[in-house]
Order: structure tokens, then sequence, then C-alpha cells
């Protein structure tokens, strides 16, 4: 399952630089507002998505592999999931239709101060709901890091045998 952890990690970086994309435009040469805008929200919202969905896996499939969820474990992911659909809703919140601000059709997107708030808000729920996660489950850690990381990257796997053939000799 190394190898699906290594997933985890490309959906954490990918991530991570989807949302850094969407909070600073300037770095992929694209030109620069005096406000945010809506594709900018929906970067910023993605990116953290595939930060958290990356970092769910990669603690799966490292520490927690063969291993049932508790229910404190679940309570954890759904506090991730809901954090990312709240921050969804805090930054579309004018778009969709129930925000302070209306859009019409002379108006442009407004982001607000509430709004910034509200997606702070629920990245921390976010963030915490994976810290549930993974303190939730310790005591069933299969694995200590260094164990997990050494074994897999040395390519040693107690799970399987080798099984040697030699091709020379005849049956």
């Amino acid at each position: 399952m190394w190898r699906f952890s290594q997933i985890g990690i490309a959906l954490g970086a990918l991530g991570a630089m989807i949302c850094f994309m969407g909070l600073f435009p300037g770095v992929t040469g694209a030109a620069t507002a005096a406000g945010i805008g809506l594709v900018q929200v929906l970067m910023i919202v993605a990116g953290y998505g595939f930060l958290v969905l990356g970092a769910m896996i990669y603690l799966k499939c490292i520490f927690f592999l063969g291993v049932p969820a508790t229910l404190s474990q679940q309570i954890g992911v759904r506090l991730a999931i809901t954090g990312i659909l709240f921050a969804a809703m805090a930054g579309l919140a004018d778009i969709v239709g129930f925000g302070s601000h209306i859009r019409d059709d002379a108006s442009d997107f407004f982001f607000g101060q509430l709004q910034m708030v509200g997606i702070l808000a629920s990245f921390a729920l976010s963030s915490v709901g994976v810290l549930v996660y993974v303190l939730a489950g310790a005591k069933l850690a299969q694995h200590t890091p260094v164990e997990a990381l050494s074994g897999s990257i040395a390519g040693v796997d107690d799970t399987s045998e080798v099984q040697l053939f030699d091709f020379d000799e005849p049956d």
C-alpha cells in the first residue's frame, strides 16, 4: 500500500499548489485585480479539499491499514468533510444567494470579511477533523511511523514470502 500512500502525498501536494495559486494568482502570470474573484474562491476551496483528502489517504495507508476505523475516527473524517463543505458554502454564499451581498446582473462578485472568517473557520474545522482522526487511532496504529516508512522504502514486506525458482535445472 506504499504506492497508494504516494497518491495521497501527490494529492496533498497538488492541493497545496492549487490553493496557493488561488490565494496568489500573480504567480501564474495572471493579471491581479483589486478584489478576489469567483475562480479564486473555487481554487482555494478545491485546493484545500485536495490537501485534506490527500492527508486522509496517506494516514489511512501508512498508519491504519487493515485496522477498522473507530467511531471517533469516523467523526474526524466527517468533521474534515464538513469543514470543506462549510468553506464552499461560506465562499460562495453571495453567488448561491444566501449571502449578505446578493449578486445581480450589474454588480460584481463581492467577497466580504464574514466570508473570509467563515472560510478560515471552516478550514480550521477540517484541520481539527484530520487531527481527531490521527489522535483517535493512535493506540490502534499497526506501526510506528519509522517502521512503516523504513520497511516500505526498503522493499521489505513481512506479509508475503519471496519464492525463487531455478529455471536452469529440469524438473
